[in-house]
């Protein structure tokens, strides 16, 4: 495994990890090379799905494989975001939400810190931010790494309208309740979320969003 510069990536393994919310501040930086394993729920009823199947084997997949099928959802959201947005009412907040690990950051494949952008993401999110579009990050990574988390996003490329981390009583909800929760506290401040963007059935499920698209977990093996 090297970094994006055009070393070979290592592949045919996935590494995944468990955020620790205990600690001092000295362990931030490396919590942050780690993904956040989202607890099971039964998925609720939710708007229409765009999503990708992939032949990935049970074993592992390799990055490149993950790219072009990231790639392949994203390039189905894109229209329908030029449309949506070019539709917009007078005067209507439009809103994205986005997961963070294996969605907008490159969590199981970026091992250093900080974490890069998953480019097929970042270039939707970036069309949508030229055009007045709210990008709100909704996660379940704990508080204790908001700040570096922050700066990571930005540091990526993300105008973050809001980052929302889960605080202590939030690590004892379901993982699915939390995140529509921040949804319809999105709603709530006025925007219409045009469209929520992760990997996992945790990131969509609950409704408050008019479209969803799911981007590969593999059945679970990326967090």
């Amino acid at each position: 495994m090297t970094d994006q510069t055009g070393q070979t990536r290592q592949t045919g393994r996935i590494r995944r990890t468990r955020w620790r919310a205990a600690g001092t501040a000295a362990v931030v930086g490396a919590a942050l090379t780690a993904s956040v394993t989202p607890s099971v729920a039964a998925p609720a009823e939710a708007p229409r799905t765009s999503t990708t199947v992939t032949a990935a084997a049970a074993a592992g997949v390799d990055y490149d494989t993950w790219q072009r099928d990231c790639r392949a959802v994203m390039d189905g959201a894109l229209p329908y975001l030029k449309e949506r947005i070019d539709g917009s009412a007078p005067g209507e907040k439009q809103a994205i939400v986005l997961d963070i690990d294996n969605t907008s950051l490159e969590t199981d494949f970026g091992f250093s810190y900080p974490q890069p952008a998953n480019r097929p993401v970042l270039e939707v999110a970036e069309y949508a931010q030229e055009h007045g579009v709210a990008l709100f990050f909704v996660t379940a990574r704990p508080g204790i790494v908001e700040a570096p988390t922050e700066w990571n996003l930005a540091h990526a490329g993300y105008e973050s309208s809001g980052l929302y981390v889960r605080g202590f009583l939030d690590l004892f909800k379901d993982v699915a309740v939390y995140k529509t929760e921040q949804r319809a506290g999105i709603e709530s401040k006025g925007y219409t979320i045009i469209a929520n963007i992760g990997n996992s059935a945790t990131d969509l499920s609950g409704g408050h969003a008019e479209r969803t698209f799911k981007l590969p977990d593999y059945d679970g093996q990326l967090s």
